[in-house]
């Protein structure tokens, strides 16, 4: 079911939304050589929890897994998402990826962003480029009488022009009343197929981009997925509002 929200539930949303935004943002000014992203996760929920929200991760349970124990999700280089937060110390080099989800009023909001751990690659810098901005391409596609796939084949088209590829195995969704909904988002597809958008949506439109091959392995914990031939992944979301025929950015400070 695709659920159509009123103007309090958006209202409550926004706030959620409000909040992923700023956690997300400290988190980046904290990213440093030399912090783990247990320090991070802390920091995260000190910060989630001092707005009187809940970190909407942290416990999540899927197909009968034991539930996520960290309050946002650390993902590292070659690992694609679900990256749980450890004492392992964040080198030069390397990217990390960041997902948020909180929880308020009963409605939810979830983002992410990748960044960079100090001077990276230039193939890595790209890669995070290429990333962001096939997210707000796909976003552009977000409008009242579009399909679903528009918004994916808008991330595939680009990503597979500058030389990357997209996850298969996972995808965006819908979000709000759950952190999970209808409709499905995948990061690749045919324009003019899938469920019709419309006003009121609320979707979390996530690409996620491998330098290398698309397939991908999960971990024996369960939850870490990382690129199957080791290659550096980058992961960018947003939870966006159809409204009023246009796209509204509802995780943006």
């Amino acid at each position: 079911m695709i659920y159509i929200k009123t103007k309090n539930e958006i209202d409550c949303i926004k706030e959620s939304c409000r909040i992923v935004a700023e956690t997300l943002q400290l988190i980046k000014s904290n990213v440093q050589p030399g912090i783990t992203t247990l320090e991070l996760d802390r920091i995260a929920e000190d910060y989630i929890r001092s707005n009187d929200a809940i970190p909407a991760f942290k416990g999540y349970s899927q197909s009968g897994l034991p539930g996520f124990p960290g309050s946002i999700c650390a993902s590292v280089d070659d690992v694609v998402v679900h990256g749980i937060p450890g004492n392992r110390k964040l080198e030069v080099g390397e990217i990390l990826s960041v997902d948020v989800g909180v929880l308020k009023n009963k409605f939810f909001g979830d983002a992410a962003l990748t960044v960079a751990v100090g001077e990276i690659s230039k193939e890595k810098q790209n890669l995070l480029e290429v990333t962001e901005e096939s997210l707000h391409l796909a976003i552009q596609q977000a409008k009242s009488g579009n399909r679903v796939h528009d918004i994916s084949f808008a991330v595939q088209d680009y990503i597979e022009k500058n030389g990357f590829s997209v996850v298969k195995d996972l995808c965006g969704h819908g979000v709000g009343k759950f952190l999970h909904e209808e409709p499905s988002i995948p990061n690749f597809g045919k324009k003019g197929t899938g469920a019709k958008l419309k006003n009121g949506m609320t979707l979390a439109i996530e690409p996620m981009v491998n330098s290398g091959g698309y397939r991908v392995k999960t971990g024996e914990d369960g939850w870490t997925v990382s690129t199957q031939d080791g290659s550096s992944s980058a992961h960018f979301e947003h939870t966006i509002l159809l409204n009023n025929n246009h796209p509204e950015i509802l995780t943006v400070c």
